[in-house]
């Protein structure tokens, strides 16, 4: 069960049952998911009991893991990115990985059995259609490959007007990294398996994006859409913004700090 807090939980007390159940009517499609960043915290608590790191985890992932047990406050953008290397060490191997990948869908396809505490609306799905972006990684449990099908085949449960995956693109890759993660997407589609599109994303402050440029030009050639993490922060440059608009991506990500520049 979702928990409702802050601002969220005073915009949502402050409509009507008609206009929760006329929001509830609308078709909505959730084009933005982070699957490492949409597991349910208590799917997180779970693992963290259950499916410790292994011996060889750092002290810095054993605290964060420690910290995700007992629950987050996140206050900055910048907040969030140290408590990856946690969430990584729990999804490292394909049941784990396919447990959080069925736990997102779920999350977003199938309604809770109650509303949030403090709510007594009916509830209804989160979204009608959903793209679950994530980032390819191999483990000494899993090669890229078997990462993706792993999350592909809980998608593929799912009908082809429900769920679908993105392969994001690390900004922190190397262009090794980069050329693999993007030959799989393609080959992936031509298979027939649900691949979609690709997505650059990950830390702004790293990386160089002309590493990027030819390889999203040919997964956009192979018929893959892009999606591009753009102006996140305050220190986004103009000029990093205007490059990675040359690609001529589908959508944009955040976009926050667009200029009238651009």
């Amino acid at each position: 069960m979702a928990t409702i807090s802050g601002l969220a939980a005073a915009a949502l007390r402050s409509l009507s049952p008609s206009d929760i159940c006329f929001l509830q009517s609308l078709p909505k499609a959730e084009l933005h998911a982070h699957l490492n960043g949409s597991i349910p915290c208590q799917t997180l608590v779970e693992l963290a009991e259950d499916l410790p790191p292994s011996a060889d985890t750092n002290n810095k992932i054993t605290n964060n893991i420690e910290r995700l047990k007992s629950g987050v406050t996140l206050d900055e953008f910048s907040d969030f990115f140290p408590l990856f290397p946690a969430i990584y060490a729990l999804t490292s191997t394909p049941p784990a990985l396919s447990r959080v990948t069925r736990d997102v869908l779920d999350a977003f396809l199938k309604p809770s059995s109650e509303p949030p505490p403090g709510f007594t609306y009916t509830p209804t799905p989160e979204c009608d259609y959903i793209e679950i972006r994530t980032t390819p990684r191999a483990t000494a449990e899993m090669s890229r490959y078997t990462y993706l099908t792993t999350v592909l085949d809980e998608i593929e449960k799912y009908p082809p007007d429900q769920a679908a995956l993105i392969v994001s693109i690390d900004r922190r890759m190397t262009e090794v990294d980069i050329a693999e993660c993007v030959d799989l997407a393609i080959a992936l589609k031509a298979e027939g398996r649900r691949v979609v599109g690709l997505d650059l994303c990950g830390d702004p402050y790293k990386g160089d994006i002309a590493t990027f440029e030819k390889h999203f030009k040919r997964g956009k050639e192979a018929g893959l859409g892009l999606t591009i993490h753009i102006a996140e922060t305050r220190d986004s440059t103009v000029a990093e913004s205007l490059a990675l608009l040359d690609w001529r991506p589908d959508r944009l990500g955040h976009a926050t700090f667009l200029s009238e520049e651009h």
